[in-house]
């Protein structure tokens, strides 16, 4: 325990957090920080902050939140917290001597050490089904199907996303990704059987090589789980429909991992365009490039990497949720890598009653990655990364008028896509409008027929 040298001897500790849908890793956690010293402080945020700082689908009122920490009966005092830097200034206002936050946020709030002791306590593996609140809010235990590089990404972000903890990964194979993951997101990895796994976890999030989507999101959704998988879901029109239904059929939400989709500037950008403000759409243009490593899976995996499989999707998003599925010809080119075949760069030019399409990939190409809406009486730019939308611009004939519009964005993206997976197993997400299924069963037309091409 640490010393102080205050003039009562009292050893205050303090720690912050949201304590939405306050389970017993909250009350943990609260336990061990009271046990360092002799008073607990306790910061509960305020809705304001927590969407200032991204984070997401927070349920309890303050008010409730407040009334569990103080139903534990650890709290000696509880604060609000409001805003950004408040940290330093109560360690300085109430004379703290130690400040707490779980080993999950290791590192991040070091800066803090210069002001008073920082302690990481150690992260509650799994947590408890009891919970201070209405079932049909519960916490969300999901696993992650696979450790690769978006794996700790998605574990990272989940954090910000009330309802749900990650509280294991799997993957079959012992390669070097599985202990860095455990290492780094300190989460089980387990490799043994896949029923095994799926029986610790709510939900999964299929994160393995592109080829294993089909077979892992269908074992998962007939275990009864629900699913967010990455893109592309399937190989196959059949596939897809096949997974859908399924979903349909043992109640299950089964949503595909396009983060685009999800963003809070994205559907603004859909919206304004369908408003009528730059009249009929008659043209949509996307490009997603990237110098990517020549070591990585899409420039090695001569079956299932390359440029298309790996980022043809978010092209094709935009063209889907604006013009429609109901296109009338798909040309698709690609250039291949002469010695393993990969595609390097490929364009899907989509032909519309009164309008065209076009969406460019590229993983060894690189290309000003921005996406054009153009209609009747002007056009839409968002500039790259444009998958990643945080604002765009609506141009005119008259060049001096330009309409600018910002929208949130925080983190990689992954988390608003995850808000949404989470309110959608409980409930509360309303109607699919955002990623619909037959959008993604489209998107799986498009990726069957660019492996017809690949094959030929």
């Amino acid at each position: 325990m640490a010393k102080s040298t205050k003039k009562d001897g009292k050893v205050k500790v303090i720690t912050y957090g949201t304590f939405d849908l306050f389970h017993e890793g909250h009350r943990r956690i609260l336990e061990r920080a009271k046990a360092l010293g002799d008073y607990l402080i306790v910061g509960v945020t305020t809705d304001h902050y927590d969407e200032s700082r991204g984070k997401l689908n927070t349920v309890d009122s303050i008010i409730t939140r407040i009334e569990n920490v103080k139903s534990t009966g650890y709290a000696d005092e509880i604060i609000v917290e409001d805003h950004e830097g408040q940290k330093i200034e109560d360690i300085q206002k109430y004379g703290v001597d130690i400040f707490v936050e779980g080993s999950d946020w290791e590192g991040y709030f070091d800066y803090l050490k210069a002001y008073c002791k920082v302690v990481y306590l150690k992260r509650t593996p799994d947590i408890s089904s009891t919970l201070v609140r209405k079932d049909r809010f519960r916490i969300i235990r999901m696993g992650i199907v696979g450790t690769g590089r978006i794996a700790p990404r998605f574990f990272d972000e989940s954090r910000y996303v009330s309802g749900v903890q990650v509280v294991c990964a799997y993957n079959p194979c012992r390669d070097g990704t599985v202990d860095s993951f455990r290492v780094r997101c300190q989460c089980r990895v387990l490799s043994g059987e896949y029923k095994r796994f799926l029986s610790d976890v709510d939900a999964v999030f299929v994160a393995s090589p592109n080829e294993t989507h089909y077979d892992y999101t269908k074992r998962a959704i007939e275990a009864g789980k629900h699913v967010l998988c990455e893109k592309p879901l399937a190989f196959t029109v059949k596939e897809s429909e096949e997974l859908y239904a399924l979903a349909e059929e043992k109640e299950v939400v089964l949503m595909e991992g396009v983060r685009t989709a999800y963003l809070p500037g994205f559907q603004q950008l859909l919206n304004v365009a369908h408003s009528g403000t730059i009249g009929k759409v008659v043209d949509v243009e996307a490009a997603f490039t990237r110098l990517a490593d020549p070591r990585s899976r899409e420039m090695t995996d001569f079956r299932y990497g390359g440029a298309f499989l790996e980022f043809g999707s978010y092209g094709l998003l935009p063209v889907f949720k604006l013009l429609g599925l109901d296109y009338k010809n798909v040309i698709i080119q690609s250039i291949t890598d002469k010695e393993n075949g990969i595609d390097r760069y490929t364009k899907i030019q989509l032909e519309y009653d009164g309008a065209l399409a076009t969406a460019k990939s590229g993983a060894g190409v690189k290309s000003e990655g921005q996406l054009i809406v153009a209609g009747t009486q002007g056009y839409i730019l968002a500039q790259s990364p444009w998958w990643l939308t945080s604002s765009f611009d609506v141009r005119y004939e008259d060049a001096n008028k330009v309409d600018h519009y910002e929208s949130s964005f925080k983190g990689d993206g992954f988390r608003y896509e995850i808000s949404e997976f989470i309110s959608k197993v409980n409930g509360t997400g309303g109607i699919t409008y955002k990623l619909t299924s037959e959008e993604s069963i489209a998107m799986a037309d498009i990726v069957e027929r660019f492996m017809e091409t690949r094959k030929k």
